[in-house]
């Protein structure tokens, strides 16, 4: 687990006396919630992330998250898991609602981003979806561990049920626009860009 960063209490991102709020979150979301705490002045949200790689492996995810409540809850006014369900089918929320702390609402972050509203009416089963992260971290989540760096013949047995590759972005930026495409073409899937912003993680957060 990724510590409270003590240089964010130097930059004044930290938060500081009473109204103290964890928020526990997959590392894959790090650095769209440090960019929502500066751009918004969220002094009282404090930080801790879990690796992740985690979601290689969702059944390991409510373990980790309920070690982190237990670590972290003296410390702090609430805590806010800033994970969807997330692979965990339902595991997750009913363990948040027993250990009495709140969630991001909806299936995965490719649907908070997105606005769970507006994913779930798109009922798009045939697109393979990247963040800001996943295009940055391509090989290390999606080509390596797939084997395709081995094995690039198995391209067509994992994604041939796919029709293309929708990026959804966070962010303006040319080069990872770019290096999305380059994404599509190695996984031979027509390209799509989405920008969606922060979607649903700006608006939970800011209700806190």
């Amino acid at each position: 687990m990724i510590p409270a960063d003590r240089e964010l209490t130097e930059a004044g991102l930290a938060p500081q006396g009473r109204g103290r709020i964890l928020l526990i979150a997959c590392g894959a979301l790090a650095r769209e919630i440090l960019d929502l705490k500066a751009a918004n002045g969220w002094a009282h949200l404090d930080l801790t992330c879990l690796p992740a790689k985690l979601h290689l492996y969702p059944e390991k995810i409510t373990e980790a998250v309920t070690e982190a409540v237990a670590k972290h809850r003296a410390d702090y006014d609430g805590i806010f898991v800033v994970y969807a369900d997330c692979g965990t089918g339902g595991l997750l929320e009913q363990r948040c609602r027993d250990l009495d702390v709140e969630m991001v609402a909806g299936p995965h972050c490719y649907s908070f981003f997105e606005g769970n509203e507006t994913f779930a009416a798109r009922e798009e089963f045939t697109a393979f979806y990247l963040t800001d992260f996943l295009v940055r971290q391509f090989d290390a989540f999606v080509w390596k561990p797939m084997g395709l760096d081995r094995h690039p013949e198995l391209r067509d047995m994992y994604f041939g049920n796919y029709d293309k590759l929708v990026y959804q972005a966070q962010t303006d930026d040319p080069a990872l626009d770019a290096k999305a495409k380059d994404c599509a073409e190695r996984l031979g899937l027509a390209y799509e860009r989405r920008f969606t912003g922060y979607g649903d993680l700006a608006t939970a957060l800011s209700a806190l």
